[in-house]
């Protein structure tokens, strides 16, 4: 499974053991304990990916082997590629723009996809150090 959780800085994304139903559970009872509101329904969301990013091809053809229906990859332009997933949207109130966002797929497919973020978020922060950031 996948755990994307968007704050303030932007977005971090996770590959999870745990399935979706037991997440969603312990979130849902960690509300609960904390007094806190929560708000979860059926969702998309999305993010960019270079389109020159390494592997990108091996997750399109898994993608094509599937057949899910739960994630996409569309271009944008020549540079960049976007990745949509179907999942949850779990968060304390239903407009917000903080919260996390759940979804299951096959294993291979979740792979490449945390393989092409891990490998992006590691080109981005050594082009920062490069530039002095």
């Amino acid at each position: 499974m996948l755990k994307l959780t968007y704050i303030e800085d932007g977005l971090h994304l996770e590959r999870m053991t745990a399935s979706l139903d037991v997440l969603i559970a312990q979130r849902v009872l960690l509300a609960v304990r904390a007094g806190q509101k929560l708000y979860i329904e059926p969702s998309q969301a999305a993010f960019l990916l270079p389109a020159d990013a390494p592997s990108l091809s091996h997750l399109e053809l898994t993608l094509k082997l599937d057949r899910s229906q739960t994630i996409t990859v569309t271009t944008v332009d020549h540079a960049f590629v976007e990745i949509s997933l179907q999942g949850s949207w779990i968060a304390e109130h239903h407009d917000a723009h903080e919260g996390m966002f759940l979804t299951a797929c096959s294993d291979r497919a979740e792979f490449f996809i945390y393989k092409l973020w891990q490998l992006t978020q590691l080109h981005a922060s050594s082009m920062a150090i490069g530039d002095g950031r």
